[in-house]
């Protein structure tokens, strides 16, 4: 079974034990440097059977500093630590090597280094065309950073000429305005690329790959498929490639470059496969939200690439190739692809990578699966809440030996978040809870649905410890963060639902007009929005917030909503209020003030930050049980913290 995925491959004299690739990807671990912490994160990977890791961006030069930078003398030591994790294992290590050009900002705060004077969208500094001694002087740079490479004991290295970093400024026509030999045509325009590589490849030798990354499809006018084809077709020609790795889209469409749940299994081959399928005799390597070795099997047999990405795949579970080489593909733990815990925790003031479905993610050295040891003491544990936060901390309490019930006071596990699996494109969270439930059945956790938990209830458990997972109540009081003293006149209307009320019976709410109010921040306001319009309401959606789900921009869900709500009968308003509502018509007005406006709505969808259940926390603290609150009932937040929290009492009792 999956002996397409599962076969070895030869890369440029590095034979990779199978073809499972963990792509380059930022972490924040380390602190610039790669620490033991990091190293860790790469070794349990290697445990788990991946074959192939890219190292995350190493930059060649401090006009473009990164988390790890050829130019850091600690680099080479930390390297070989790294070897000496990994190779037990058998996991081939590849370095990404980068320069941003116009996306980074250089050590001495001068302006960026770029092909022309176009500014990026992430860093808005016009850069400093490079002279042909600039030039020069990074590609030197490139080749003095793969002998770093190379003496460590890395087994290959890729250059990054995609995502619009340095090399793709100077391919694409939108960056590159050059009227010397670097640019005008395509020829011109791939001449830093193919000195990149040369000067590259004289540093190789057989034993140790060089490969390139490119992105298939840049953005409108931009480099597209047919110019990477001619593209890799040169490097080819010239044996300068022992590998094309083909990705999708820059800073310009960068929810592309990192597809969410909204994306369907292999959404990039549609560019990537073109250029994939005339790389011959060289190995490609496509991504695109892989999840499980079928998927990637059926794309090597196909012929659609050589290898495959499975990067978001391993942050959620490590040890993915090795369960599914015992028989246990069922106990993998699924990348559900919200993209909250790593590009959107990596993006926040956190700026670290972590998992909403794993929590020990980028925590390798303390937490995990298998960090868990087995209770000396059993006890009986009492989880009450059958959320994810509740599963998740009954499934770590039972697989360390407690004895866990359950209750549940719904006929069926989930609470809050299979409502949220419900809506519009987030059908994949339902595959999390699933996995959770199949999980806490395995291990043996006794779970009561349909058991709704009071007062006299609590001491027939005779409980050592209480889990309180009962989650939140839709906070209906109409009061807007920007405004508290001042509720929404009318909330306490039949025409005001909660989204807990919307999603409970999709089908049973209807509207022709509908106000959707998001005092939150997250995507359930989009979501409430999408549900409606796709039933056929004119929706309006308003926000105290200066932006629409500003929580979860960093997680590049709200452009792709957009882009579908921009397709239906939708509009919106920022930095707005509610002031009252009456069943037929909504007045509204900036929170700054000025004259209100009123809008038709016979349905209003109010969202605010909720109110914990814990009305049973006032008897268990007067038996005296020893408990812990967790999830939405410790405080009303999101998934990545209920599966954390769970997951961390279930480490501690």
């Amino acid at each position: 079974m999956y002996e397409h995925v599962l076969s070895p491959i030869d890369i440029g004299g590095v034979t990779v034990p199978n073809r499972v690739v963990r792509t380059a990807h930022a972490t924040g671990i380390g602190a610039g440097h790669m620490s033991p912490e990091l190293i860790e994160y790469h070794a349990a990977r290697a445990r788990g059977g991946v074959g192939l890791t890219i190292i995350e961006i190493l930059s060649v030069h401090p006009t473009s500093p990164a988390s790890l930078n050829a130019f850091d003398p600690r680099l080479q030591g930390e390297y070989e630590q790294l070897v000496e994790a990994c190779a037990p294992h058998g996991m081939k290590l590849f370095q990404q090597i980068w320069h941003a050009g116009h996306n980074g900002s250089p050590i001495d705060g001068s302006p960026p280094w770029s092909a022309s004077d176009i500014p990026s969208p992430q860093v808005g500094v016009v850069p400093r065309p490079m002279s042909r001694g600039q030039i020069d002087e990074i590609v030197a740079a490139y080749a003095d950073t793969v002998k770093l490479c190379k003496d460590s004991g890395l087994d290959g290295v890729e250059i990054h000429g995609a995502h619009g970093y340095l090399p793709q400024q100077f391919l694409s026509a939108n960056t590159n305005k050059r009227e010397d030999e670097y640019g005008g045509s395509l020829e011109n325009r791939m001449r830093f690329l193919m000195e990149i590589m040369r000067a590259c490849r004289a540093h190789s030798e057989d034993g140790f790959a060089v490969g390139v990354r490119l992105a298939a499809d840049e953005t409108s006018g931009g480099i597209g498929p047919e110019e990477n084809i001619a593209v890799t077709q040169a490097l080819k020609e010239e044996g300068l490639v022992d590998f094309v790795n083909i990705s999708l889209g820059n800073y310009h469409s960068f929810p592309k470059m990192i597809g969410g749940m909204h994306e369907p299994v292999g959404y990039e081959l549609e560019t990537a496969e073109p250029v994939a399928r005339e790389t011959g005799e060289v190995p490609s390597i496509v991504t695109g939200r892989y999840r499980t070795l079928e998927e990637v099997d059926q794309a090597i047999r196909m012929g659609q690439a050589d290898l495959v990405g499975m990067t978001r795949a391993t942050i959620a579970d490590p040890d993915l190739v090795a369960k599914t080489k015992r028989g246990e593909e069922s106990r993998v733990r699924p990348c559900i692809a919200c993209n909250q815990g790593c590009v959107g925790q990596l993006l926040s003031p956190l700026r670290k990578v972590g998992c909403a479905v794993n929590a020990g993610a980028g925590f390798e050295t303390q937490w995990g699966d298998d960090k868990l040891t087995q209770t000396d003491a059993p006890k009986n544990v009492v989880v009450i809440g059958g959320g994810p936060a509740g599963m998740e901390a009954a499934r770590v309490a039972a697989k360390r030996g407690h004895k866990v019930t359950l209750a549940e006071a719904m006929p069926d596990l989930g609470g809050t978040l299979d409502l949220a699996s419900r809506a519009p494109t987030r059908q994949q969270f339902k595959d999390f809870l699933v996995w959770l439930q199949d999980e806490i059945y395995a291990e043996g956790v006794d779970v009561k649905l349909s058991t709704y938990v009071t007062e006299d209830d609590l001491a027939a458990f005779e409980a050592d410890h209480v889990i309180l997972a009962t989650g939140a109540e839709p906070r209906m009081d109409g009061l807007q963060m920007s405004h508290p003293g001042e509720p929404i006149e009318g909330i306490d209307l039949d025409h005001v639902v909660s989204s807990n009320d919307l999603f409970c019976e999709p089908g049973a709410t209807q509207a022709t007009r509908a106000l959707v109010i998001d005092d939150v921040g997250h995507y359930e306001g989009l979501a409430a929005s999408e549900h409606l319009a796709k039933n056929g309401a004119k929706v309006t959606m308003v926000t105290r917030l200066p932006t629409l789900a500003q929580d979860v921009r960093s997680a590049l869900m709200v452009d792709p909503a957009l882009e579908r709500l921009n397709t239906m009968d939708f509009d919106y308003h920022v930095g707005t209020r509610v002031l009252k509502t009456d069943g037929q018509s909504a007045e509204l007005q900036a929170v700054t003030g000025g004259e209100p406006w009123s809008i038709n709505a016979d349905l209003v969808v109010f969202i605010s930050l909720n109110r914990p259940r814990t009305d049973l926390l006032a008897a268990i603290e007067a038996q005296s049980i020893p408990h812990t609150l967790v999830g939405d009932a410790n405080a009303p937040r999101f998934l990545v913290r209920a599966v954390a929290e769970g997951n961390a009492v279930g480490r501690s009792i």
